[in-house]
This record gives structure tokens, C-alpha cells and sequence, in this order.
């Protein structure tokens, strides 16, 4: 993709299909999971995602080298937090617990960057983010408390941790301040995560049987192919082509239509029915991560399901 496309309009179009791809994704990955393994899948897809980026930035003459000491201790802390905690923590929790419900907990991230931000970057809140603190806040005690009486799923306590580790790293990177071109950051993060998941697979699992491989249904198959070539790799090249040409608010804006996609495609694809607790917390979460997200330009994180 040209890096001199026209602005406005056209990157937003690509934010809008961004939306759509990530947000599909959710359903993707959940059947994906009912034949291939969680450290296989996300061996697969941020290895895939990783090629593609480093193949793009190379095709483009981007610098994809990082010489820096400093900027590559920094690089591998980001990787381990954006990349590699978050996208395995949320493969289990989507085995443990329904899809709409993950994905509302996991984009409850805004929030949790911004109370991270002013614990350690000493950022200031405004009326309105403190405002987007406290729904958010109360938009994770309605869904959560109906649940108590139960006790929290596995999936749930792995959903807000994949939150807050994804948080963590966008307030890591914006702490270090690291001086790479943002593409070969990104290549190299995705790459870090690909590492860690095929180190998981190999410890836990090995490497899977080809008779194993040939009894997988066709459509987990098509799900696979699905988040590796469209949630993954394309969905990575339309972000950093959209952070490249809109301001990183706006961008970051933009992703909050991952969850409104992935909890309508979890209920029309995967039969999922998200009771009062689920639609009222989606809609304080939402409206709370508005708040937060549109008085500053937060930094550009790696969002993926």
C-alpha cells in the first residue's frame, strides 16, 4: 500500500474495514481454537503477521534495523506486554469463557492505560477522562457482579489480565520513548510474540502430527485462514498504513468498533446471546473508553484478538 495516499477520508474508509476485520476476527479465532491448539494458533498468525510486516517495511525501504541498545531492551519489554502476554492470554481466555464477553472486557484497555498513565507517566486527568474512569468503572462492575455469585471464570480473570497487559505495554512504549522507525518496532514486537507462542507450543505441546492435521474440519480451516491472512497480516498492514496517515487518536478512536463487530459476529456466527449484564457493561465500557480516548492522542498499541 502507498504510504502517500490521500489523507482524510480514504485512511478513514481503511479504519472502518480495519473495524470490520479485527472485529470478525473474534468469531475466527473462537472456531479456529475448536481444532488447532492456543499455541499453535498464535505460533502461526503473529508469526505470519510478522513476516508480512517485516516483507512490507522492506518493500517500502523502511530502515527495519534497531542498533540502539537501549531501543532494543525497550523493544523486547513492549513486545513481551503488546504482543506476546496479550495475544496468548487472550487465545485462553476465549477457550474459557464466551466471545462477547472477552471482547468486552479485553477493550476495557483505554482505561486501564489511562490509570496506568497517571501512576507512572504523571499525566493529568481531565474532567471528562475522569469522568470515562468512573463509567468505565462502573460499566466493569455490571457485567462482573452477576458473575460473582458464581465465582469468575478462568476466562474472565484472563480477559482483564490480557487488558491490562496490552495497557501496560502502550504505557511501557510511551515511557521509553524509543527512537526505531515505528514499522520496524512493530516487526520486531510481532516477532518477539511469534518466538514466545512456538517456545510455548514446543515446551507444551510439540510439533503437531500431519494425521492430527488432516482430521481438522474444513471450517476451522477457513478460521485459521481467516486470522492469519486477514487478521492478522492484512489487518497489520492497514494499521500502521492508518497510523501513518491519521493523528494516533483518531486511529485509536477508530478500533472501538473492533468490539461493537466482534460481540454482533460472536452473537450472528457462533449463536452467542449476551444476557442484560453483558449489553450494559459493553455499553458503560464503550462509552467510557469514548471519554478517555478523545481529549488526548494516546500512543498507537498493537491491537489484535
Amino acid at each position: 500500500m502507498n504510504s502517500n495516499a490521500p489523507q482524510g477520508a480514504g485512511a478513514r474508509a481503511w479504519l472502518v474495514l480495519l473495524g470490520l476485520l479485527w472485529g470478525l476476527n473474534w468469531p475466527a479465532v473462537k472456531v479456529a481454537l475448536s481444532g488447532v491448539s492456543p499455541w499453535g494458533l498464535r505460533t502461526i498468525g503473529l508469526g505470519a503477521a510478522a513476516c508480512t510486516v517485516f516483507a512490507l517495511g522492506w518493500v517500502r525501504g523502511d530502515r527495519m534495523a534497531v542498533h540502539a541498545g537501549r531501543d532494543r531492551w525497550h523493544i523486547a519489554v513492549a513486545g513481551l506486554l503488546n504482543v506476546a502476554a496479550f495475544n496468548i492470554l487472550l487465545t485462553f481466555a476465549q477457550l474459557n469463557a464466551a466471545t462477547s464477553r472477552v471482547a468486552i472486557l479485553t477493550y476495557s484497555m483505554p482505561l486501564w492505560a489511562t490509570l496506568l498513565a497517571c501512576l507512572v507517566l504523571r499525566e493529568r486527568l481531565d474532567r471528562l477522562r475522569a469522568g470515562g474512569l468512573l463509567l468505565g468503572a462502573c460499566g466493569l462492575g455490571w457485567l462482573l457482579l452477576p458473575l460473582m455469585g458464581h465465582g469468575l471464570s478462568r476466562g474472565v480473570w484472563l480477559a482483564l489480565a490480557a487488558a491490562i497487559t496490552w495497557a501496560a505495554g502502550t504505557v511501557y512504549s510511551k515511557w521509553a520513548r524509543i527512537a526505531a522507525p515505528p514499522m520496524a518496532v512493530a516487526a520486531w514486537q510481532l516477532l518477539i510474540g511469534a518466538v514466545v507462542a512456538l517456545t510455548g507450543l514446543l515446551s507444551f505441546e510439540g510439533l503437531p502430527h500431519w494425521p492430527s492435521l488432516a482430521a481438522v474440519h474444513h471450517q476451522v480451516w477457513l478460521a485459521l485462514g481467516y486470522h492469519v491472512v486477514f487478521g492478522m497480516a492484512a489487518g497489520y498492514i492497514l494499521w500502521f498504513n492508518i497510523i501513518g496517515q491519521l493523528p494516533a487518536g483518531v486511529a485509536a478512536l477508530g478500533t472501538l468498533l473492533v468490539p461493537v463487530v466482534g460481540v454482533s459476529g460472536a452473537m450472528l456466527l457462533l449463536g452467542e446471546r449476551p444476557g442484560l449484564s453483558d449489553l450494559g457493561g459493553f455499553a458503560l465500557i464503550f462509552c467510557a473508553a469514548l471519554c478517555v480516548l478523545l481529549p488526548t492522542r494516546r500512543p498507537a498499541g498493537l491491537p489484535a484478538a
